[in-house]
């Protein structure tokens, strides 16, 4: 769409327009932060290892075009989007009978639920959930309709470590200095103008809601009161450090709320609750200022979402044992779960009474068709109709070409595409239970753009596809209120996410090595 349109964008450089905008890459990086710590493949444990060094994140030369009604309509959706999944976690009975059903073919959603079951039955001493959710789209286009109108298509729903606020905003901010510094050839404005690249929000948002939770848990609840923090939980080896640290700094400068990054694997070193207090407050004691113990607010997870991260019954220990704190946990286990693919294929199936069950008030129901058009075609895997016409597809290497098989997975690397699906579903053997764990989307054909890619110190042009993430803040109470209504407390859109991957990559994470951070440039379609 947008390439037939504007087939000469970005125009192809010279080497010296291209070494002048990646060398204000680089320098613009290094000082605001805009930064990862590099792969082993990239500078060897040899060279590095302390992990000291670090190198700019992979990101475009240009913002990348971008059709304006798409990127309005995804931004002004999103409440209703974090409203619908924050009662899907307020639902333990529904969200219950989905879980039960993977729980039978998947070890790690079945875990996840037995965390939820023993918290319940000792009782949950923190009815508060705060959720940064991010709702990631590409752009559609009916191939089979010359008049159609571009429109957005959801990719997944993310309730758990939903990343990559923090770089998003400084991507945005990088490509409006570029632009101010006619860093950019001349023939490319005014198509790239103040106007076309929109503000990006995202590290202040984002902070801010966590900073909402921090004020909602209220007072200290140790008889001691000590300080009170949030704590990060974050993976060991952490690549993306610098995303996370733009939101810990923002936490500090503008809500004076004081934040530590802590590895999964030393969560139960270093954490504690006091065996006398009934409140049950989360204790951190930081390893270099053993004297200094903090009571923690607010846990947002970094980590955790992953099987690979559970790596001994140590690490369900750690998990159960932070549920069942006092702290607000971003996300709670019931949220982490309500971010399962297969209730993404069940609130996705035609004509589902599941959009109305949660969005029952009259301004919620008024974005229901809304959101409805933004669901692709899924399909489960099981003995329903719709599930063995799946399996009929997905068996099929002639019609399988346009669908991806996706498990219960958060972070990229996961999925299966197209003609690799058959020998997959062969490998799984006559047992239809272990079908259940995945379900069959129909791919999105978003249009291919031009854009040049900086990663690991070289530059590749080339086609491009993006994916739209908009982030989502939402803080709510568990339960109902004495009316028997939900309490949400907070609810706002928190700013956006572009990442740009070569069209010929099946996988779009930045973290798992696939994608670019990117940034929107709006156009009109």
């Amino acid at each position: 769409m947008a390439a037939l349109i504007y087939p000469d964008y970005p125009p192809t450089l010279t080497s010296e327009q291209s070494d002048y905008i990646v060398s204000n890459i680089k320098d613009w990086s290094i000082l605001s932060g805009l930064a990862v710590r590099p792969s082993s493949s990239f500078v060897s444990e040899k060279i590095d290892p302390s992990r000291s060094l670090a190198v700019t994140a992979p990101v475009t030369l240009f913002p990348s075009l971008f059709p304006r009604e798409c990127f309005e309509e995804a931004r002004a959706i999103q409440t209703a989007y974090n409203e619908l999944y924050a009662c899907i976690a307020n639902d333990e009975e529904w969200l219950g009978e989905v879980v039960k059903e993977l729980a039978e073919v998947d070890d790690f959603i079945s875990n996840l639920w037995n965390v939820h079951q023993a918290v319940k039955k000792e009782g949950y001493v923190q009815d508060l959930s705060l959720g940064i959710f991010r709702s990631d789209y590409m752009v559609h286009k009916d191939p089979s309709n010359q008049e159609a109108k571009p429109e957005i298509k959801q990719v997944e729903f993310n309730t758990i470590a939903s990343s990559f606020g923090g770089l998003s905003a400084k991507v945005s901010a990088l490509h409006k200095h570029l632009l101010s510094i006619s860093a950019y050839p001349p023939t490319i404005p005014p198509l790239i103008s103040d106007s076309s690249l929109p503000p990006n929000p995202s590290i202040a948002s984002l902070s801010r809601g966590i900073a909402t939770a921090h004020k909602a848990y209220g007072r200290p609840k140790t008889s001691s009161q000590l300080p009170l923090c949030t704590l990060f939980i974050v993976q060991d080896l952490e690549n993306n450090a610098f995303d996370q640290h733009a939101l810990a700094t923002n936490l500090l400068t503008d809500h004076s709320v004081l934040t530590f990054r802590l590895p999964f694997s030393t969560v139960l070193a270093h954490t504690s609750i006091p065996s006398d207090s009934p409140s049950q407050p989360l204790i951190y004691t930081p390893p270099h200022s053993p004297s200094t113990p903090y009571e923690v607010t607010t846990l947002y997870f970094r980590a955790g979402y992953s099987p690979a991260e559970y790596t001994s019954p140590n690490s369900w220990n750690a998990r159960l044992h932070l549920e069942r704190s006092a702290a607000i946990k971003c996300p709670s286990i019931l949220t982490h779960l309500a971010g399962s693919k297969k209730i993404q294929q069940i609130l996705a199936t035609p004509s589902s009474p599941h959009l109305s069950r949660f969005l029952s008030s009259t301004a919620s129901a008024a974005y229901i068709d809304r959101i409805q058009v933004t669901f692709a075609a899924i399909f489960p895997l099981d003995d329903t109709a719709e599930g063995k016409h799946a399996i009929e597809i997905a068996t099929d290497p002639e019609r399988i070409r346009g669908y991806v098989l996706k498990p219960q997975r958060e972070g990229g690397g996961n999925n299966i595409y197209g003609l690799k699906i058959p020998p997959f579903i062969k490998s799984l053997g006559d047992d239809s239970k272990k079908y259940r764990g995945h379900i069959l989307m129909e791919l999105i054909e978003p249009p291919a753009l031009r854009n040049g890619v900086f990663r690991n110190g070289e530059v590749t042009m080339g086609e491009v596809i993006g994916e739209l993430g908009v982030y989502g803040v939402c803080l709510w109470r568990h339960g109902r209120d004495e009316k028997g209504e939900r309490e949400i407390l907070e609810n706002w859109e928190a700013g956006h996410l572009l990442r740009t991957k070569g069209r010929e990559s099946e996988e779009g994470g930045v973290a798992a090595g696939f994608g670019a951070v990117d940034s929107v440039c709006l156009i009109d379609v």
